[in-house]
């Protein structure tokens, strides 16, 4: 029997055996806790939530060529999810084509190969893009996959006011978590901020960020930290875009983020509830937003694939389902479950389906739907929203000492925090104290064998060889004479996804205007 005392969080936060009256004491719910839709916005963004319709279900797909994919969306469509939401491979999203010798073995393995618009006709291929939103998980090459998609759905006749969706387009998260950056944070950034003008003007029902927490929690940070190095990030896409003379209102309503769920289910609600509270005062009092919009923390969610196992992989169901309960009940507007294989490759399509079916059971069978904001006034989650937020402010407020976040990035303040929580996890879970069933405890001896997604080595010579043919097939002087539209553009101020569009539209390849970047800014080399 484990002790009734000594419990803590993820983050740390003491969690006492019984909450009373008392642990909010001098609470004021009129200013911590509102009414949903009203700030500051605890409760949830929308009066109704999902009383008026559900959470978006927009199962994560990607891998191979843009056919085999393609193939992966009208299923799930036709499974009912209602929403695209697509992987790149990692030649992608490092700006490589996949003729490059950098990406030899890597081509459309964890996401699918895009190098030209002609694989991006392909992806979309039958899709009803005037009616189905696209999440885009994508960061330094955010621009380029935005200007592909754009450009199918004007060929299908699709005006570009009609297109809704998200790009990913976080670049900072890469310094700090997951390492796929091309260029400098300063240049980066100059291409977040082009985006967000460009999409001003030009697809104003598109989400031009989504600020990501995700990757910040897989690669070991915890709860607390999760939301507030996120929002540090947040707060420096606002400042950037300021300095480049936009309006804050102009774009701020267009901001999203994307958050991680794990395990610990009240602490993962709390996180979601302290985020949105915090970015509503944030936009309100530092940044002087006057739309209800530009104060709305709209985010999309994922279950952790950290927190998968390969062993006894039937498990992942169980620890899915409880991260998609948090998730909903913590007010997320979209979301992913991913796939109980996922710890042993790309998810199949039994498993893809199972964890669609999970996100429809918890929304249409366990009445979590039924009632706005239903943990509110718990005792127990009002005093865990408030202890993350407090310790999310300190955070922040130690972040702003440093000069804000790509000041802290570049110091590597928050990469050396993530580092720490990541070994004091470890060493809890090889030291027994955070029991993981299936690898700590409750093993199996012997396990019976799981079904893994094949790779398919002729999808990637096929990519190789669709790219060639496009190469043999375009006006080489006409793209010879855009790439150096986007070279002179990049030297100078005016905005690059103009020209950009139109090398793309003359086949000019992903990893061609990629490399017209790198040799005007460079290539980001971490230090430390």
């Amino acid at each position: 029997m484990e002790p009734s005392s000594g419990r803590r969080t993820d983050s740390g936060i003491e969690v006492q055996p019984v909450y009373t009256a008392g642990d909010l004491a001098g609470w004021d719910p009129a200013v911590q806790l509102g009414v949903p839709g009203a700030f500051p916005y605890t409760r949830g963004v929308h009066p109704e939530m999902y009383r008026r319709r559900l959470w978006t279900m927009r199962q994560y797909a990607g891998f191979g060529t843009a056919e085999a994919t393609n193939e992966r969306f009208k299923f799930l469509l036709e499974a009912g999810q209602t929403g695209l939401s697509c992987a790149f491979d990692l030649p992608t999203q490092m700006g490589y084509d996949s003729d490059h010798p950098r990406s030899e073995g890597e081509i459309g393995k964890v996401g699918v190969a895009i190098d030209t618009l002609e694989d991006m006709r392909l992806l979309l291929a039958g899709l009803p893009l005037d009616k189905v939103t696209t999440s885009m998980t994508i960061n330094a090459t955010a621009a380029i996959l935005l200007l592909f998609y754009q450009l199918v759905a004007e060929e299908g006749g699709v005006r570009s006011e009609q297109l809704g969706g998200t790009v990913q387009n976080d670049i900072l998260k890469e310094y700090v978590a997951r390492g796929t950056y091309i260029f400098p944070p300063r240049p980066s950034m100059r291409l977040v901020t082009d985006t967000f003008s460009y999409c001003a003007e030009h697809l104003p029902a598109w989400n031009t960020i989504s600020i990501s927490g995700y990757h910040i929690r897989e690669a070991g940070s915890t709860a607390v930290q999760e939301i507030a190095f996120t929002l540090a990030n947040g707060i420096a896409y606002v400042e950037a875009a300021l300095a480049a003379g936009l309006d804050v209102d102009a774009f701020a309503p267009r901001l999203s983020f994307f958050w991680n769920a794990h395990n610990n289910l009240f602490e993962e609600v709390a996180k979601y509830r302290a985020a949105r509270r915090m970015w509503a005062r944030i936009m309100r009092d530092r940044f002087g937003a006057k739309d209800e919009k530009s104060l709305l923390l709209r985010f999309h969610t994922q279950t952790g694939g950290s927190t998968l196992t390969a062993q006894q992989p039937e498990n992942n169901i169980v620890r899915v389902t409880v991260q998609a309960l948090a998730a909903a009940l913590g007010g997320t507007q979209s979301l992913h479950t991913n796939g109980f294989d996922e710890a042993l490759g790309l998810p199949t399509e039994r498993a893809a389906k199972i964890a669609l079916r999970t996100q429809q059971i918890v929304g249409y069978e366990s009445g979590i739907a039924d009632s706005v904001d239903p943990l509110a006034g718990s005792w127990f989650v009002e005093s865990l929203t408030d202890e993350v937020e407090r310790a999310a402010w300190e955070y922040l407020e130690h972040i702003d000492a440093l000069g804000g976040a790509v000041a802290a990035i570049e110091v590597q303040y928050m990469q050396h925090e993530i580092e720490q929580a990541a070994y004091a996890y470890a060493k809890a879970v090889d030291g027994g104290d955070k029991v993981v069933v299936g690898v700590n405890r409750f093993q199996d001896e012997q396990e019976a064998p799981a079904e893994v997604f094949p790779i398919d080595a002729e999808q990637q010579r096929s990519q190789v060889t669709r790219l060639a043919r496009v190469r043999a097939a375009r006006d080489q002087a006409a793209v010879d004479a855009a790439l150096a539209d986007v070279e002179a553009a990049a030297r100078g101020t005016q905005n690059l996804l103009v020209p950009m569009k139109v090398a793309l539209a003359r086949m000019a390849t992903l990893g061609e205007v990629s490399d017209v970047l790198r040799k005007v800014f460079g290539e980001f080399q971490p230090t430390g």
